[in-house]
């Protein structure tokens, strides 16, 4: 069984989707097709070799689709040459798409929206007496909508006649399809009985045309397919990020000799140097010398980690102290950067439930309305000519084919789950909740489980002193705060910024230092006012079980001990904080019946205690980054909808893994693109009330689509004049006009109540 994967080209709806699908599945030789409408992507199992790309083409071109099969990525630790140039080409392709539909809405929306007043003024005059009639003659008003409407159909519509003419082909229906015909259709009678008065009087048909309505949808429909494809351009974005992360050059030493050669030509055994503030540009095991490296990369720990001989290293971590030497041991798709990259592919690319919900619906949708329309005109012209005579009959069947195409054109439908996310999306930017998709927010509304990372989510993700405890004989915590400080302001360590802050704080001003010298892997020395020796350095073997040292570190901190003249003085314990609103945003969730989880790669004691702070009782620790996404797939499995919240770039496979992922945007990049919603500030009681908002949202979109398809229950039957025989009663297409603009309004008004919803 072979598994391939290919970009198609042409596919922007949900019935592209499900007739691409559909061809393909009946193809031999192919066992599996998942097509992924919001990536692009075409995931084939093969059964045999013998399937050719051009042979698939073959097949899809006819309907107006072609694949390209994508090249493996999956050896390579870098993308090279001609795949950098595929992706680049690609993108470039997809932004001059964009510009284009851009260019269309600019023109289409405000001329859709005047026309669309114009239409409910006129029709409001009609009925209501204290309403006056348009300032503009109605001849007029014909003719300049006629004209308008004529570029509507045939230069910004141009992709809604394409479906026309591909169902005509090959018998495939998609929703252009449908807003083809039904556009062409009321544009083609108002035209013809406005051209050619006399068909009218000779077949008796009403005065009334219909370009307005042909202006109002296709302008609606553009601007829907414009946000479509603005949302579609970040797909990947995060898998470019990943691979940028990677070091570009490596210093190798061969042959004894420095060698500056491109990161992905490094092989397995090489001795790499790296010097400070440089990217690792592979996995491996130091050799000589020492470090502090920040892993924040991977572990999403803030503290860096202290480096020495015989200790492992991760590609793209970044070496903040000091140099060393190091054996590659893992180049390619077998570093951890490159395996994460692999899985918040693998995540992105699945396929969402409400993806199948929408192929269901417009496979269906869209056949069932085209069978109602031809059904009526040609019932109308075959019992109506003998109950009501030819005359009437076929102006009849032309009025309930037009009514039905009309009023079934799924504009409606259309406006209902974007207007209420433009709202909501709106709401929620003023709460700082920045939601990438619909079906982020769709997904948010069922979450039953909040898992949230440790460092950056919970906690401020930044070291700072949070004990200082003198020792006995020892003077006050400001004077071991100012030795330490004084010595540390000469070193680079991270730790020691740190101590700086805290003296800065506590506006200490440190005293001049000599002979500063810094410890290999222990800390910093130097003399203080010619006599004094200061030294700030870790606990040795011994000193850890001494109680202070043991019930700190116990709590995750790291401890330094501050000795003058080889006398310790005092204690200074560094921690991440916990956020000043945690407490209360767990807190939150819980109330709304939601399991809060911890899940981090720090160690079970430090996790524990900072989750007991919180309120969080189950805590799951010591999990590395390619360990989260199946932490994640293992409550998925136990029928959970999750939440993921995390800032580190180890937390991006989980983010993309989970039901919805959450990032904080002081976090990472990565973590961000691989998340549907971004909390700004970091706050995480955000997170509680994005739930509120997706499930008040989502409840309104319910009541969007009801209204959407009642107007189509009741008004089809209305349109087609099922109530003619018996009471008389036809819907002119003139109403049928009017309920699907009555449907949009009620649409539109329905998803602008959002607006007041407090979270």
């Amino acid at each position: 069984m072979t598994t391939k994967t290919y970009s198609v080209k042409g596919m922007h709806c949900a019935s592209c989707a499900a007739i691409i699908q559909k061809k393909l599945a009946k193809v031999e030789g192919i066992a599996h097709v998942d097509i992924n409408l919001a990536t692009e992507k075409a995931k084939l199992e093969f059964t045999a070799d013998t399937l050719t790309e051009e042979a698939l083409n073959e097949l899809l071109g006819k309907y107006g689709y072609n694949l390209t099969e994508e090249e493996a990525e999956e050896g390579t630790c870098r993308i090279e040459g001609t795949i950098v140039s595929e992706r680049a080409r690609i993108k470039e392709e997809k932004e001059q798409e964009l510009q284009r539909q851009l260019a269309k809405v600019q023109f289409a929306l405000p001329v859709a929206l005047l026309i669309f007043l114009l239409m409910m003024w006129d029709t409001a005059s009609r009925f209501l007496s204290f309403i006056p009639n348009l300032p503009i003659p109605m001849e007029l008003l014909n003719i300049i909508s006629m004209a308008i409407a004529t570029y509507m159909v045939f230069r910004i519509g141009e992709p809604f006649l394409r479906g026309i003419l591909m169902f005509i082909r090959s018998g495939a229906a998609s929703m252009d399809t449908l807003i083809g015909i039904g556009t062409l259709t009321a544009y083609l009678y108002s035209a013809l009985i406005t051209l050619i008065p006399a068909i009218r009087e000779l077949l008796q048909l009403p005065a009334d045309t219909y370009f307005d309505v042909t202006i109002v949808v296709i302008g609606f429909v553009v601007l829907g397919k414009y946000l479509e494809t603005r949302s579609r351009m970040k797909t990947g974005e995060a898998i470019e990020k990943l691979i940028n992360l990677q070091a570009k050059s490596a210093l190798v030493i061969r042959a004894g000799k420095e060698l500056e050669i491109p990161a992905e030509k490094v092989r397995k055994g090489d001795t790499i140097l790296v010097k400070p503030g440089s990217t690792i540009p592979v996995d491996g095991t130091i050799l000589e010398g020492s470090s502090s490296i920040d892993e924040s990369m991977v572990t999403g720990e803030a503290m860096p980690v202290d480096k020495k001989s015989g200790e492992a290293v991760i590609g793209g971590t970044i070496n903040k102290q000091g140099s060393f030497t190091f054996t590659a041991s893992k180049v390619g798709s077998e570093t951890v950067l490159a395996r994460i990259i692999k899985m918040v592919g693998e995540a992105q690319g699945s396929k969402a439930p409400i993806q199948d919900m929408a192929d269901k619906v417009a496979a269906i949708f869209v056949p069932v309305v085209l069978v109602l329309a031809a059904l009526t005109f040609i019932i109308w012209l075959s019992v109506g000519s003998a109950l009501f005579g030819f005359s009437s009959s076929i102006s009849f069947a032309i009025m309930g084919m037009v009514g039905i195409l009309v009023i079934a054109c799924p504009c409606a439908l259309g406006l209902a789950t974007p207007t209420a996310i433009i709202v909501g999306i709106g709401k929620g930017a003023e709460y700082g909740i920045l939601i990438r998709n619909a079906e982020s927010l769709e997904k948010l509304s069922r979450v039953d489980t909040v898992v949230f990372d440790k460092t950056g989510t919970i906690t401020m993700g930044m070291a700072q002193v949070t004990d200082i405890i003198p020792l006995e004989g020892a003077a006050t915590s400001n004077d071991i705060l100012q030795l330490a400080a004084s010595v540390e302001s000469r070193s680079e360590h991270p730790l020691a910024h740190s101590i700086m802050e805290a003296a800065e704080k506590a506006k200490l001003t440190p005293s001049p230092v000599t002979a500063f010298k810094a410890l290999e892997g222990a800390g910093v020395e130097a003399i203080m006012i010619d006599t004094i020796s200061v030294r700030v350095r870790k606990p040795v073997a011994s000193e850890r079980t001494i109680s202070e040292v043991e019930r700190l570190q116990k709590e995750g901190k790291t401890v330094v001990i501050v000795e003058e003249n080889n006398i310790p003085k005092g204690l200074i314990a560094l921690s991440d904080t916990i956020k000043p609103q945690a407490k209360e945003a767990v807190a939150a969730l819980h109330r709304k019946g939601i399991k809060v989880i911890m899940l981090t790669g720090d160690n079970q004691a430090a996790a524990s205690f900072m989750a007991r702070q919180v309120g969080i009782m189950e805590v799951i620790a010591e999990v590395l980054p390619q360990e989260k996404a199946e932490k994640i797939k293992q409550l998925q499995a136990e029928g959970r909808n999750v939440v993921m919240a995390g800032d580190g770039i180890n937390d991006a496979p989980a983010l993309a893994q989970a039901d919805v992922g959450m990032a904080m945007a002081t976090g990472t990049d990565i973590a961000i693109e691989s998340a549907g919603i971004t909390l700004l500030k970091g706050d995480i009681q955000k997170v509680a009330q994005a739930i509120t908002l997706s499930r008040a949202t989502m409840r309104v979109i319910r009541q969007n689509l009801f209204w959407a398809f009642i107007y189509n229950i009741i008004g089809i039957p209305l349109a087609a004049g099922a109530l003619y025989p018996i009471w008389g009663i036809f819907l002119s297409p003139v109403f049928s006009g009017l309920a699907m603009a009555g449907s949009s309004v009620s649409v539109v008004s329905n998803s602008l109540r959002l607006k007041t919803k407090k979270l």
